[in-house]
């Protein structure tokens, strides 16, 4: 059951002038859409982060190259159900196959089209019903299928994720729109997780590649369902001028604006995926503070998230919180004043110092630990800086949910 996760409207959700979105079933889900193309406009921008696993997808790779040889990306194909991943020569001819088709359809080289799947692993995808279902994806393709998207692409989510927003600029208005699927298998860089986001203003390649890894690292890759991480993670951010005779500069005011939402976008999007975590009934938020680096704070968050001592804990509101120092010790951080460090669990002391507070009550915080959201605060006390790490419990239902994944 998913945690305060936020129903997506349609109604909701902002187009994006001149990106088109077509969904077809292609028959891998049971009667489910499982495929999505999406139709972008010549004068766009794309950049993107792929997963750092070494066993990484076949889409993964070929579309890693078809960025990097520079040419105008002018669509993305995503099919849901099978990841097309660890099939070796196969599943790169397939993935290929799958961009040669959609280019022939739409006129265009394949260096063009951008390919994603998600789903099962060692499993060969299906081409021929991708094939077959193309052209109906193509016939729907439409400005307002946003919503539809993001339903297509869904795995194990138990729902939609998007979001959407208008920003307000000194001469124009500027749309940011975004969908994103995972709940399991999470764990940077980034997730078994697919998003991709739009903006309707002109970004230059090079500031929208640094754009997309500074929003990246404090977003996307600060979340852990399980502590494991996917072959086949992809986050895409795509410029779609609605003026083409403005170009967004580093420099400006409207840059830093626009930096500010898209991270906003991504930072929901993240989290959105997180309370949809298989088998979830607590949402923890891990804030970190007054670190010499954020990453230094962002390794100590994710040692907490990835400890399945700690997760458990939180799943049984056990207040067995010595598992809390415990991970905070083995992060891997070196030097720590460990008579400096305090850790508060939604703003209740438990420990003072580096050791249990005078105050600690079991029965408080195990009464704080039953609560569906929870903040858990650790203080360094050695620095300025701060990091924020988004997770959930690990209950029987996840291990009920990855144990039948096949069947």
């Amino acid at each position: 059951m998913a945690i305060n996760l936020k129903k997506i409207l349609k109604k909701d959700i902002s187009n994006i002038k001149g990106l088109r979105l077509g969904i077809a079933s292609a028959g891998i889900k049971d009667d489910a859409s499982d495929l999505l193309v999406v139709s972008l406009p010549d004068n766009s921008s794309v950049a993107g982060l792929f997963t750092q696993n070494q066993f990484c997808a076949a889409p993964v790779i070929v579309s890693k190259d078809h960025l990097a040889q520079g040419d105008n990306i002018r669509a993305l194909v995503i099919n849901s159900g099978c990841a097309n991943a660890g099939m070796g020569q196969q599943g790169m001819d397939d993935a290929k196959t799958v961009c040669k088709s959609l280019a022939k359809h739409l006129d265009i080289n394949e260096r063009q089209v951008l390919p994603f799947s998600t789903g099962l692993i060692m499993s060969k995808l299906p081409v021929e019903k991708i094939i077959k279902a193309i052209p109906n994806a193509i016939n729907d393709l439409n400005e307002n299928n946003w919503f539809e998207a993001a339903k297509s692409i869904m795995t194990t989510d138990t729902a939609p994720k998007a979001y959407s927003k208008i920003i307000n600029l000194k001469d124009r208005d500027v749309t940011i729109t975004g969908i994103c699927k995972g709940s399991g298998m999470i764990y940077p860089n980034m997730a078994t997780m697919l998003a991709f986001i739009a903006v309707d203003i002109n970004i230059p390649n090079d500031l929208l590649n640094e754009l997309i890894s500074e929003v990246c690292e404090k977003s996307f890759n600060c979340i852990s369902v399980d502590g494991d991480t996917s072959t086949n993670d992809s986050f895409i951010l795509m410029s779609i001028p609605a003026d083409k005779g403005f170009m967004l500069k580093k420099n400006s005011d409207d840059y830093q604006k626009i930096k500010s939402a898209v991270f906003d976008a991504a930072s929901f999007l993240a989290q959105s995926i997180i309370r949809d975590g298989e088998g979830i009934t607590k949402f923890l938020t891990i804030s970190v503070t007054k670190s010499l680096s954020h990453n230094e704070a962002k390794m100590i968050g994710m040692a907490i998230a990835n400890s399945p001592l700690v997760k458990t804990a939180f799943f049984a509101s056990d207040a067995n919180l010595g598992r809390v120092l415990s991970a905070i010790g083995n992060s891997q951080v070196n030097d720590l004043d460990l008579n400096k460090i305090d850790i508060y669990i939604n703003e209740i002391l438990f420990a003072k110092a580096g050791a249990i507070s005078d105050s600690f009550d079991e029965i408080k915080i195990s009464s704080e630990m039953k609560k569906d959201e929870i903040n858990l605060h650790i203080v360094l006390g050695r620095g300025t800086e701060e990091a924020k790490v988004w997770t959930t419990d690990l209950s029987q239902k996840y291990i009920e949910i990855n144990s039948e994944y096949r069947t």
